[in-house]
């Protein structure tokens, strides 16, 4: 090879098409950022929904005379 191919191949134009790793980090924030705002929308809806609640207080009232101590 003779300089002048070597210096145009040291000196010809590489288009990176892929990021690398350096945005690794700003990847996992943006994963953990749209699980998150999921999460939060979900709990927006369970929020919504009207569960069948009772109307009075359940009390039940056991009288002394079934109960026994243990020693």
């Amino acid at each position: 090879m003779s300089y002048f191919e070597i210096n145009k191949r040291y000196m010809q134009f590489h288009k990176k098409t892929s990021i690398g790793s350096s945005n690794f980090l700003m990847k996992i924030i943006i994963r953990v950022a749209i699980a998150c705002f999921i999460f939060f929308i979900i709990l927006m809806l369970v929020d919504k929904i009207n569960f069948p609640a009772p109307n009075q207080t359940i009390e039940k009232v056991i009288p002394n005379e079934n109960l026994k101590k243990v020693n």
